[in-house]
C-alpha cells in the first residue's frame, strides 16, 4: 500500500460526510475520495430534504409521531419486500430505529437544521403524518468554508430563501404576504452580503455544513481522485486503487471502505440495459453519477438489485438551461388551470400525486405506446398565476421558448391540439370534461385533491379545490415534459447494519455501502420528501457505527 487510513469513503455526497464525522469522533482516520473536482454531490444541488421519522425537531414542536406508526407507514408505502432485498424487514426496522439518533448525532456535532413546516407524507396510508416527516439545513454561510467554498458543489437556489419560501415566492404578485416574503429575502440579502456572509440554502447548505464539520474533525478530502478498483484480500475489502493527478494509488483501509459513489443516472449504456427508454438528458443528478463503482462491487461478487427503479421527477426541457440541468416541473403539474395529456388528448394520470408516481406513469404509458408524448395543457390563468417550468408567473416568456416552439401557442384547443400533433377531439372532450370536475371540487377520474399532498401542491386560493381550476381562458398553452428523475434507485443489496451482500446473502468483509449506490430501503415506494438522502445519512451513520465498533473490538 502507498498509504493506509482507517477508513476510505467513495464519493462526497451527504452519507460520506456524515460517516466521516462519526469515525472522526471515535478517533479514527478518515480519506474521502471523490473522482469530480467539486465536494458535495447529488446532495448538494437537491433540496437537501431527509425523510426522518419520530425525529427530535417533531418532538421539539409537539408534533406526535412514534416508530410504531412510522413502520405501518413505512411498511405500507414499500410493500412485499419479496423482490426487493434492499427493502428486508430488518433495514426497515432499523431505518426507523436509526435515523431519529443521526439526527441527534448532527445535532450535537453543531450541524443546524430545521423541519419544514407543514410538508405531508406523500401516501394517503395508515400511519401517514400530516405534518410531515421532513429535516433540512438551516441557511449556511458558506464564506465560512474559506478556500474550500470555491469547492463545494454550486446548489439550485440562487436566493438565501428557506424551501417553503422560495416555493411561496412566485405569490409575490398576487398577494401581500407574497409580496413581504420577497421584501424579506431581499433584506436579507442585502444585510448579508454587507456582513461578509454568502448565505446558501437547500442541499448547498446542509453539504457546506456538512464540509465544515468534516474539516473541522480533521477528515481528508480529495478531489478529482477517482477510484478504480476496490482491493480483496482473502475474501475481505482491504482498500482502493484510486486514480489522482494521473497516478495509481494503493490505498489501505484497515476498518473498511464505504461506497457513497452515487447510482447510474448519468450512464446511458446502463440506463438502456436497467430502465429502458429513459435518457440521461433526463436526469438531475450531478455529474459523477456513472454507476461504475456498482458494477466493480458486482466484479468482486456484491448482489445486485431493483436497478430498474428510479427517484423519478417529471422535467421540461426548455431551451437556454444549462446542459445537463432539466426543469423540475412537478409542482407546475399540480396547480390548477392545467392537465397533462397524451398524444390522444387524454388524461392518464393524477397530476398531483408525489413525483415518483407521476414519472412512473409517464414512463409506463409512453413505454406502452412507443412515440407517445406527455403535454402540459394550460389556459392564460396558469401562466398568469404560477411559475411555468422555471420561470416565474406572466404571459411574457423567454424569446427563444417562442422561436423553438418550447411552448405551444393556440387562440383554440384545436389550434393548440395542431400545433402539438395532439388528437383535437380528444383534447376538447378531456379538457371539457374536467372543466366539469373543477367547478364541483372533485376529480372523479384520479380523484386529483382528494389528499392532504395534492392540495399542498396546489393554490390555496383556488375553491372549491386548491389543485383543481378551470382550463377556459384563451389562449391556451402547453409544453412537452418527461419523465426524469433526480436519481437511480437500485443498486447494492446491504443488510441492516449497512454492510454489502453477495449473491448468497452472505456479508463481504469490509465493504459497506449507502446513499444511491445501494438498492434502496424505500424499495419501489416514496414515503415523504428525503427519501434517499434520509437514507444516504442514516446508512452512511450506520455503517460507521458498525466499522468503528468493529474496530474496537
Amino acid at each position: 500500500m502507498n498509504e493506509t487510513f482507517d477508513f476510505v469513503i467513495i464519493g462526497s455526497g451527504g452519507g460520506s460526510m456524515c460517516a466521516a464525522l462519526v469515525l472522526s469522533a471515535a478517533g479514527k482516520r478518515v480519506l474521502i475520495l471523490e473522482k469530480t473536482d467539486l465536494v458535495g454531490g447529488t446532495t448538494a444541488v437537491s433540496g437537501g430534504v431527509m425523510w426522518i421519522p419520530d425525529n427530535p425537531l417533531m418532538a421539539a414542536q409537539g408534533i406526535q409521531d412514534s416508530p410504531g406508526q412510522a413502520l405501518t407507514y413505512f411498511n405500507a408505502v414499500a410493500g412485499d419486500s419479496q423482490d426487493t432485498p434492499g427493502t428486508s424487514p430488518a433495514r426497515r426496522r432499523t431505518y426507523i430505529e436509526q435515523a431519529p439518533k443521526m439526527v441527534e448525532f448532527l445535532l450535537e456535532r453543531g450541524i443546524a437544521l430545521r423541519r419544514i413546516p407543514s410538508w405531508p407524507d406523500y401516501c394517503a396510508l395508515p400511519g401517514a403524518s400530516e405534518p410531515g416527516r421532513t429535516v433540512t439545513s438551516e441557511l449556511f454561510d458558506i464564506n465560512l468554508l474559506g478556500e474550500w467554498k470555491l469547492k463545494l458543489r454550486p446548489g439550485f437556489l440562487p436566493l438565501p430563501a428557506r424551501l417553503e419560501e422560495a416555493m411561496a415566492l412566485p405569490d409575490f404578485k398576487r398577494s401581500w404576504s407574497g409580496k413581504k416574503l420577497l421584501a424579506r429575502i431581499i433584506g436579507r440579502t442585502i444585510v448579508s452580503r454587507l456582513q461578509g456572509k454568502h448565505l446558501t440554502s437547500a442541499g448547498q447548505a446542509l453539504q457546506g455544513q456538512m464540509l465544515q464539520a468534516a474539516l473541522r474533525a480533521g477528515v481528508e478530502i480529495r478531489l478529482e481522485a477517482a477510484v478504480r478498483e476496490l482491493l480483496v484480500d482473502d475474501g475481505r475489502v482491504t482498500g482502493v486503487v484510486a486514480v489522482a493527478g494521473g497516478s495509481e494509488i494503493r490505498i489501505g483501509a484497515r476498518l473498511g471502505v464505504l461506497v457513497n459513489a452515487g447510482g447510474f443516472a448519468r450512464n446511458q449504456r446502463m440506463r438502456d440495459q436497467y430502465i429502458p427508454g429513459t435518457s440521461t438528458d433526463w436526469s438531475r443528478t450531478a455529474p459523477g453519477d456513472t454507476g461504475e463503482m456498482i458494477e466493480e462491487a458486482a466484479r468482486i461478487g456484491a448482489a445486485v438489485a431493483q436497478m430498474d427503479e428510479r427517484v423519478g421527477n417529471p422535467i421540461a426541457l426548455p431551451p437556454g438551461g444549462k446542459p445537463g440541468e432539466p426543469t423540475i416541473v412537478h409542482g407546475d403539474l399540480g396547480k390548477p388551470h392545467g392537465i397533462v395529456v397524451d398524444q390522444t388528448g387524454r388524461r392518464y394520470m393524477r397530476e398531483a400525486d408525489s413525483y415518483v408516481k407521476v414519472s412512473r406513469a409517464m414512463l409506463a404509458h409512453e413505454r406502452q405506446a412507443p412515440g407517445v408524448s406527455s403535454w402540459l395543457v394550460m389556459d392564460s390563468q396558469f401562466l398568469e398565476k404560477y411559475v411555468l417550468a422555471g420561470s416565474m408567473p406572466g404571459t411574457r416568456k423567454p424569446k427563444a421558448w417562442h422561436e423553438e416552439r418550447f411552448l405551444k401557442r393556440g387562440d383554440t384547443l384545436e389550434e393548440l391540439a395542431a400545433a402539438c400533433g395532439i388528437d383535437a377531439s380528444g383534447l376538447r372532450a378531456t379538457v371539457e370534461r374536467f372543466n366539469g370536475f373543477a367547478r364541483n371540487g372533485r376529480d372523479e377520474d384520479f380523484h386529483r385533491g382528494d389528499h392532504v399532498y395534492d392540495r399542498w401542491l396546489g393554490d390555496a386560493r383556488q375553491q372549491p379545490c386548491p389543485t383543481l381550476g378551470a382550463i377556459e381562458k384563451a389562449p391556451f398553452f402547453a409544453i412537452r415534459v418527461y419523465p426524469g428523475d433526480v436519481s437511480t434507485f437500485g443498486g447494492l443489496v446491504s443488510d441492516e447494519h449497512a454492510r454489502v451482500l453477495r449473491g448468497d446473502g452472505s456479508v463481504i468483509p469490509g465493504l459497506y455501502a449507502t446513499g444511491t449506490s445501494t438498492a434502496s430501503v424505500m424499495g419501489r415506494g416514496c414515503p415523504g420528501a428525503g427519501a434517499s438522502i434520509g437514507p444516504s445519512f442514516t446508512w452512511g451513520y450506520v455503517a460507521a457505527r458498525h466499522a468503528a465498533q468493529a474496530g474496537a473490538g
